[in-house]
This record gives C-alpha cells, sequence and structure tokens, in this order.
C-alpha cells in the first residue's frame, strides 16, 4: 500500500510482535493515504489468521490472533496507536493529537506492566517504554518538523481553518490556516515566516 501511494520506504524492522515498516516521508502526507498504509497491517494479519484456521495450525493460529490483538492495542509505534493518532488528528491539532498518542501508550504501557510476570512479554514492553521514551523527547522536534514542511513546501489542501490567535499549536494536518493577528487575518505562510525567516538575524 506504501509502494501503491508512492510512499519512500527507509526499512523494515522485523519485530517480536510483527513487521514495522518506515517510511521516509513528511508529517504532513494525507491522513487518507495514511490511514490505508495502517490498516493494511491488520487485515493482512486477518487473512493470514483465517488461513491459518482453515489449515488447523491451531499453535500458530493462536500466535497470529494473539499478534493481530496486541498490535492493535494504541501504543507507540504499534498500528494501534497510529490508527489512535490518525482519528485524532481528524478532531484534533497535530501536536495535542501526539501529546494524546504519547499519554494513552504510557497509560496501556504502564496496565501491561501489571500484569504476571513474563520475560518475553516483559522484553517487548521494554522496547515499547524505549520507543515512547523516544517519541516524549522527539516531541518538540516533530512539532518544529511539522511547521517547517508547512514552511518550506506548498500543500494543496482544500480545507481551510480559523484560528483567533496567532498559536501555531492549534495547527491541524489536511488544513490550511488563517491566522488572526488582532487586526486582521493573516495567511499560514506568514505566520510561519516570523517563525522560520531568519534572514538579518544574528
Amino acid at each position: 500500500m506504501g509502494i501503491l501511494f508512492n510512499w519512500k520506504i527507509e526499512k523494515v524492522m522485523i519485530l517480536p510482535f510483527g513487521a514495522l515498516t518506515i517510511f521516509n516521508v513528511d508529517l504532513n502526507k494525507s491522513i487518507f493515504e495514511e490511514f490505508w498504509i495502517v490498516i493494511m497491517g491488520p487485515i493482512f494479519q486477518i487473512i493470514l489468521t483465517i488461513f491459518l484456521y482453515f489449515l488447523g495450525l491451531e499453535d500458530v493460529l493462536f500466535y497470529s490472533i494473539s499478534i493481530l490483538f496486541f498490535n492493535l492495542l494504541p501504543i507507540f509505534p504499534l498500528d494501534g496507536s497510529k490508527l489512535f493518532n490518525l482519528f485524532c488528528n481528524k478532531i484534533f491539532s497535530f501536536k495535542f493529537s501526539h501529546t494524546l498518542v504519547i499519554l494513552v501508550s504510557a497509560f496501556i504501557l504502564f496496565l501491561l506492566f501489571l500484569n504476571d510476570f513474563n520475560l518475553i512479554l516483559y522484553l517487548i514492553l521494554m522496547f515499547l517504554c524505549f520507543k515512547i521514551f523516544e517519541e516524549i523527547k522527539n516531541h518538540e522536534a516533530i512539532f518544529n518538523r511539522f511547521l517547517l514542511e508547512r514552511y518550506l513546501k506548498n500543500y494543496h489542501f482544500k480545507k481551510i481553518k480559523k484560528i483567533n490567535s496567532l498559536n501555531m499549536n492549534k495547527m491541524k494536518r489536511d488544513y490550511k490556516h488563517l491566522f488572526y493577528d488582532g487586526v486582521k487575518y493573516i495567511s499560514e505562510s506568514e505566520n510561519l515566516a516570523k517563525r522560520f525567516d531568519f534572514r538579518g538575524k544574528v
């Protein structure tokens, strides 16, 4: 699906809970495209599970079902967290959505750590804990990249959102924005220029 939408694949990591595909694309890519890329993982896992059921491979079937449901948990970077993030981005701003994903991921992970000790599960949870910590550390950098892409590239979003301030934290995916400076509305590019245009400044 990534190839179909011309998303550049950087690498594929094989992990205990499935494969993790890393794409080298803009954060401002279409929500519609990202949804279909993310949902194809669980869909193919369901197809594989049905196939294993008819083959009567019960042990492998249990493993496949476990991967499917685990991968749908809203914990970063599992598919469940990506679907949750896309849902949030339809309602909230980019920055708030990212914050919400981190908080929900940390909370669900904490609940899983309260389960009976299982070495393999704990190793997986430790890996997820590390990925969440990385995401927390990179939170501001990710948001700045989201804004910088908007400043440097000309995206053709059809929907327009008015923001009654100059607060860029309220910017959403798949929208162009108009900001109110107290007197008039200014364009998104004008507001972003105030943040990223360093010409003549030391």
